[in-house]
C-alpha cells in the first residue's frame, strides 16, 4: 500500500503548511481564543478562498472535490496550527451529511453558501422528538456541548422516528432555539443548545439517515485523527529543538542517553498514528461499510493512545514549563487531550474493534 502523496496533494500539504507558518502562528492563534467569537472570520473567508471549505463536496455542487485523504491532509495541517475555526464540524460532518441526504434544493441552499464561507453548520445529537402536524415539523430536545453550536446559523439535529433515525435542519436562531456558549480548555467553542418545539425541516427522507450518519461519523473521526497527528508531529519537533537548547551539566539535556530514548519513543508513536490515521481515511475513501469501520476504530484507539503517550512526554520533557499557559506545548497536551474523548475515547474504539472483528469471526 502506497502512502506517498501525489503531487497535487504534496501541494496542498505545503501550500497549507506556508499559511500556518506565516499567518497562523501560537501569538496569532492566543488572540483569536481570546476574542468574543472565539474564531476568525477572517482565516475563515481565507479559507474559502483557498477552496478548503470545498474539499468533500462534489463540484456540482459547489466544492472542490476529493476525499477523506485529502481532508486529512487538511485536517492534519490544522492539527499543526492548533486552528479554532469550525472546520471539522461545518466542512466534514455537517457537510458530508448535507451532501449525501439533502435534496437538490437543500444543497443549492447550504452548500454554496458553506464553501464561500458565508454559512456555518453545527451537529446536534439531541435524538429530539418530532410533533409534525400538516407539512411542519417541531422538534424538542436538548444537547450539552455541542462544537461550534454557538456560532452556527444551521443546525442538523438528529431525531427518531417510526421509519429509522432522521435528521432535521433547523435555523439556529429561529424560534425555540436557545444556546449557552462557553470555551473549552483546549481553546474550542461549545454551546449547550436547547430545542422547545423548534421549527425543523427533514434533511433528505424521513428514516433514512443511520447509513450517512455512520459513515460521515467515521469521516470525522478519521479526519480528527489527522488533527492529532498534526498535533503530534509539532509537538515532537518543539520537543526535539528544546531538548537541544536546554543544558544541564554544561551540556544540551537531549545528549542525555535516556532522553534519547524517550525521544525516540515519541517519534515511532507519532510515525505509528500517522500510518493508521492515513489508512482510516483511505478506507472511509474506499471501503465497504464494516472494513471502513473496523479501521476507523483501529485507528482511533491506537491515535488516541500515540496522542497520550506523545502529549505526556513533551510536557514532562520541558519540565515545570510544560504546563504553563505562555507555553505551546500546553496547548497540544490539552488538545491531544479533547481530541481522544471526542467521538469515543481510545478504550471506546478498542471494544469496537474487538466486537467488529468478533462479527466477522462468526459470519
Amino acid at each position: 500500500m502506497d502512502f506517498n502523496l501525489n503531487e497535487e496533494r504534496q501541494q496542498l500539504a505545503d501550500m497549507l503548511a506556508r499559511f500556518i507558518r506565516q499567518d497562523y502562528g501560537f501569538e496569532a492563534r492566543r488572540k483569536i481564543v481570546a476574542s468574543e467569537r472565539g474564531f476568525s472570520d477572517a482565516v475563515w473567508k481565507e479559507f474559502a478562498n483557498l477552496g478548503l471549505l470545498g474539499i468533500g463536496i462534489p463540484e456540482e455542487d459547489g466544492g472542490m472535490g476529493g476525499n477523506a485523504i485529502d481532508t486529512g491532509i487538511v485536517m492534519e495541517a490544522l492539527g499543526s496550527g492548533l486552528v479554532v475555526e469550525p472546520y471539522l464540524t461545518t466542512v466534514v460532518l455537517c457537510g458530508g451529511l448535507v451532501r449525501d441526504l439533502g435534496s437538490a434544493e437543500q444543497k443549492a441552499a447550504i452548500l454554496a453558501p458553506m464553501v464561500g464561507g458565508e454559512l456555518r453548520l453545527a451537529f446536534v445529537d439531541a435524538t429530539a422528538q418530532v410533533k409534525s402536524q400538516g407539512g411542519s415539523h417541531a422538534l424538542t430536545g436538548s444537547r450539552t456541548l455541542v462544537l461550534h453550536g454557538g456560532s452556527a446559523d444551521r443546525l442538523i439535529v438528529t431525531a427518531r422516528s417510526v421509519s429509522g433515525p432522521s435528521l432535521f435542519l433547523v435555523d439556529a436562531n429561529a424560534a425555540g432555539v436557545s444556546r449557552r456558549e462557553y470555551g473549552t480548555r483546549d481553546g474550542q467553542k461549545a454551546a449547550d443548545i436547547t430545542l422547545d418545539n423548534a421549527p425543523g425541516q427533514f434533511l433528505g427522507e424521513s428514516g433514512r439517515a443511520r447509513d450517512a450518519l455512520s459513515r460521515n461519523t467515521d469521516a470525522a473521526i478519521a479526519a480528527i485523527c489527522a488533527e492529532a497527528v498534526g498535533c503530534m508531529d509539532a509537538l515532537t519537533a518543539q520537543t526535539l529543538e528544546y531538548l537541544k537548547t536546554r543544558k544541564q551539566f554544561g551540556v544540551p539535556i537531549g545528549s542525555f542517553q535516556v532522553i534519547k530514548h524517550r525521544m525516540a519513543d515519541m517519534f515511532i508513536h507519532a510515525a505509528q498514528a500517522r500510518s493508521m490515521a492515513l489508512l482510516a481515511a483511505m478506507r472511509v475513501s474506499e471501503g465497504e461499510a464494516a472494513e471502513r469501520a473496523r479501521a476507523v476504530a483501529a485507528a482511533k484507539s491506537l491515535v488516541g493512545r500515540a496522542a497520550r503517550y506523545v502529549g505526556q512526554q513533551a510536557v514532562q520533557l520541558h519540565g515545570g514549563m510544560g504546563v504553563t499557559d505562555e507555553l505551546a506545548v500546553s496547548h497540544y497536551f490539552r488538545r491531544l487531550t479533547a481530541i481522544n474523548a471526542t467521538f469515543g475515547d481510545a478504550e471506546h474504539h478498542l471494544a469496537r474493534f474487538s466486537d467488529a472483528m468478533l462479527e466477522e469471526a462468526v459470519k
